[in-house]
């Protein structure tokens, strides 16, 4: 069940209804915790064990942690408990085959060939993002930031929220967790904000990113084919395309939390108006970039050293965090690309200084961000290779075609979706600068309802008949 079909419209709008409908705070909380394991069992209720398990494990070992704090024992122990746990949970539904087939071709490199051992496994839905959530509790908790919750059911409700549980944002429970001892009010909900919100993600995720996924899926598919302009346009529109499929997920998730009364946090600022690759990374996927700042670069040791060292823990956190998006070598290069690039803005500051030729230094994060996206989406090494050539010095061994406009004949809506992406992007800058909150001061509320109704039949009309997984489920 993904956010952009129907039948997660009647899903929530039951939801919605008998929400608002309870009186008392537990009932409602119960509700959403029972509605939430629903939508997470849609997707294969076995693994609702896995998700339980974890919120069980952080949940009792973070009672002993601050337990044995109380009676000045060690805690370090139990944090292992988790972090084995989780990671090791996480290692096997992900990482399984991945390093069993690493292993084998390095064997087989060395000259001493093994048998190959592959195993099934499903890879459940959102594990990296309920993992880190509640890694991220058991470790402030740890570090003595966070009071250990006692109330089962609320953690439980924190881990499997259902707007954020699949693909984030990669909620704090020093966020989440007060607004649960807080009863919500229907009359305190700004609906207008949050079907404003929703309906963005909405746009961006069923409008533009299932309609520009076309050429980009066409190119990658056999990138050897085509000539290195159609690659640039290729990479060009998988940038948008994650972006606004991504992007349009975080709003849709934040729209719906809102419109039951709990708030989410921010994972996205305009990314790709980044003026360096270190602002990049505090406007796209704020949740995991914060979360990885936090509970893994600062673990490293952070800047607390010598450049050396901290330009050290730059590559890890990003190679580690290119390996947490994904089981396979490109992931990895991914990351690698961009703590490249952050040493070297780093070095770029320490030599030159910070804030000269921001236009130059737009485009210059533009391009290496585009590059790394090719590493990220391309489906083999080689592929990646003959696409990141053909970027970078413009040779491509196809001679193949593909522009925007030649989709029009196979695809009618494709030429009327063309003429709409400026209002689009419009649309798009104004829902995220709030200039929506100061329209809705000058006009009155019967004509906001109607133009939002506008939008959305708008949206209805220029979807795609088949809608798409967000690609970011697979993580």
């Amino acid at each position: 069940m993904i956010f952009s079909e129907p039948r997660f419209l009647v899903f929530f709008l039951v939801v919605f209804a008998v929400h608002w409908a309870l009186q008392s705070n537990a009932l409602r909380k119960h509700w959403l915790l029972a509605a939430s394991l629903f939508f997470y069992g849609c997707w294969d209720w076995r693994f609702l064990f896995l998700i339980a398990g974890a919120a069980t494990t952080d949940w009792f070992v973070s009672l002993r942690i601050e337990n044995a704090r109380a009676a000045g024992k060690k805690t370090k122990s139990w944090l292992l408990v988790s972090l084995i746990y989780n990671l090791g949970t996480l290692g096997f539904f992900k990482y399984f085959n991945f390093f069993v087939d690493s292993a084998v071709v390095l064997f087989e490199w060395l000259g001493l060939p093994v048998s190959r051992v592959t195993l099934e496994i499903t890879l459940p839905a959102g594990i990296s993002f309920f993992t880190f959530q509640t890694m991220s509790y058991t470790i402030d908790v740890y570090r003595g930031e966070l009071k250990a919750v006692r109330g089962y059911l609320d953690f439980l409700l924190y881990v499997t929220f259902f707007p954020q549980l699949v693909a984030g944002p990669i909620v704090r429970a020093s966020t989440f967790l007060p607004q649960l001892d807080v009863k919500r009010k229907f009359e305190d909900v700004d609906v207008h904000l949050a079907l404003g919100q929703f309906l963005s993600g909405f746009i961006k995720k069923s409008v533009v990113a299932d309609m520009i996924a076309r050429p980009a899926d066409e190119v990658f598919a056999a990138p050897q084919d085509y000539s290195a302009g159609s690659i640039a346009i290729a990479v060009f529109c998988y940038s948008i395309q994650i972006y606004c499929d991504f992007s349009g997920y975080s709003d849709m998730a934040i729209g719906a939390a809102r419109l039951l009364g709990y708030e989410l946090c921010r994972n996205f600022n305009f990314p790709y108006l980044a003026t360096s690759i270190t602002d990049f990374w505090r406007r796209w996927h704020m949740s995991l970039s914060t979360w990885l700042r936090d509970y893994l670069y600062i673990s490293l040791g952070g800047n607390r050293g010598s450049r050396w060292f901290t330009h050290r823990n730059l590559m890890l956190t990003m190679l580690l965090g290119g390996l947490w998006h994904g089981a396979g070598w490109n992931f990895v290069i991914w990351g690698a690309i961009h703590g490249i690039a952050l040493v070297v803005h780093k070095e770029w500051i320490r030599v030159v200084g910070a804030g000269r030729m921001p236009f130059f230094s737009r485009l210059v994060t533009l391009y290496t961000v585009m590059l790394a996206w090719i590493f990220f989406r391309a489906r083999t090494f080689g592929d990646a290779w003959t696409m990141a050539k053909a970027w970078v010095v413009l040779e491509s061994p196809g001679a193949k075609e593909v522009t925007l406009w030649s989709w029009s004949a196979e695809h009618v809506m494709w030429e009327r979706f063309a003429i709409l992406l400026v209002p689009l992007l419009v649309l798009h800058v104004l829902t995220n600068l709030n200039t929506h909150l100061w329209l809705r001061r000058v006009l009155p509320s019967p004509l906001v309802t109607l133009l939002l109704g506008c939008v959305s039949a708008m949206a209805l009309a220029f979807m795609p008949l088949e809608a798409r997984p967000f690609i970011y489920f697979q993580f």
